[in-house]
């Protein structure tokens, strides 16, 4: 552990972020996840609406510096044509 009151602090912070961001990921995931679940089970409306929801997700973790803007849009673009393939 640090001596100095100013790293201690950093400490703290960097131990908050790493939560938030952690969280933040871990939900993602989740979103990314159901909208595969929706394309096994062969339903395209819940599909559809399941990749609006992780395509929000996405894009509010690359605001808040969670995830690179390149990340988000291929994981975007690869949900989308998944969903457009299903026909």
């Amino acid at each position: 552990m640090a001596n100095i009151k100013s790293a201690k602090k950093r400490v703290l912070v960097a131990n908050k972020k790493a939560d938030r961001n952690k969280a933040v990921k871990s939900e993602v995931k989740t979103y990314v996840k159901k909208v595969y679940a929706a394309i096994e089970s062969g339903d395209k409306a819940a599909a559809s609406e399941a990749l609006r929801e992780a395509e929000i997700k996405l894009t509010k973790a690359t605001t808040k510096g969670v995830l690179h803007k390149n990340t988000s849009s291929r994981k975007v673009g690869r949900l989308a044509k998944a969903v457009n393939e299903m026909a």
